[in-house]
């Protein structure tokens, strides 16, 4: 009976190995077919977790009439369109500017005496490129069918030039743009600044002779100069206003805060502006020859 029993299990076991076998056979058979297949689809197998295999390289350029061949494929920078460059400016048909606002020395002189000479500029030369200026050269400008760009270019200095003469000495440095006024018997002895309200000038005077004069500007009646005699206190060559913050070159002190020195507003807009009570000089030259003689103690008559 036992063997029997022994004999029949036996079988069992072996039908079982065989069953098991049939599956791993099917098993394998599935996947050859999946790898088979897979293959035939062009794709690779690839682990997981492992790095993509590098796509193919790319086809080498061919060589064009206007490019060279390139070992590898332009960047995206290197094909984005081109920016378009800006057109080159055109050169001003007036030529190139000479002078303009804000200009100043010997030639913006030259400048305004020419103007002068033609009625365009009606007053002394300031060697200073301000408004005014600016207003007398569009004004010339518009009468010679120029741009009226207030700017002294090539095409308008050359028309200046050839309708006026070189200014004289004269017309380079006049002594005022208005008539002296005559002096105030406070002035006719030592040495004075001898200013005029009436006539706007102020005359450097020794003993009674006039050295030289100049066009001076004052205070609006809100901020009037003082009238009186006074005497320079002070000098400060390179002065900058401690309430207004506005530079005062030149500055000579005689009553307070009031002081004669260079003003570069009225050398621009001319009477057109005041000041805050001092006395304006708008040549620059003249006030710094001024400055050079004047000493602390001088005296300074201020009178209508």
């Amino acid at each position: 009976m036992m063997e029997s029993t022994n004999r029949s299990t036996t079988r069992t076991g072996i039908r079982g190995t065989a069953r098991t076998a049939k599956r791993g056979r099917a098993g394998a058979t599935a996947v050859l077919a999946v790898l088979t297949v897979a293959t035939a689809a062009g794709c690779k197998a690839q682990a997981t977790g492992s790095a993509p295999a590098a796509p193919p390289a790319p086809p080498r350029a061919t060589a064009t009439d206007d490019n060279k061949p390139a070992s590898r494929p332009p960047s995206p920078a290197a094909s984005s369109p081109t920016a378009t460059a800006s057109p080159t400016p055109k050169p001003d048909p007036q030529g190139r500017t000479l002078m303009a606002s804000g200009s100043q020395g010997k030639q913006v002189r030259e400048l305004q005496a020419r103007l002068r000479q033609i009625g365009h500029f009606d007053r002394s030369p300031t060697g200073y490129y301000g408004t005014v200026t600016v207003a007398a050269v569009q004004s010339f400008q518009g009468k010679r069918g120029l741009s009226r760009t207030g700017k002294a270019d090539t095409l308008t200095w050359q028309k200046l030039l050839g309708m006026t003469h070189e200014p004289t000495a004269a017309e380079l440095n006049p002594p005022t743009t208005r008539t002296v006024a005559k002096p105030d018997k406070r002035c006719m002895t030592g040495r004075v600044l001898c200013i005029s309200k009436n006539s706007r000038t102020l005359s450097w005077m020794i003993d009674g002779h006039v050295v030289s004069s100049m066009d001076v500007r004052f205070g609006s009646q809100y901020t009037p100069t003082r009238e009186g005699t006074f005497s320079v206190y002070w000098k400060s060559r390179h002065h900058v206003s401690t309430i207004y913050h506005t530079a005062m070159p030149y500055a000579m002190f005689f009553s307070g805060g009031q002081a004669v020195h260079y003003s570069a507003d009225f050398a621009a807009r001319g009477y057109n502006g005041a000041s805050h009570g001092c006395v304006n000089v708008r040549d620059e030259g003249k006030i710094a020859s001024l400055f050079a003689q004047v000493k602390n103690g001088d005296k300074v008559v201020v009178h209508g």
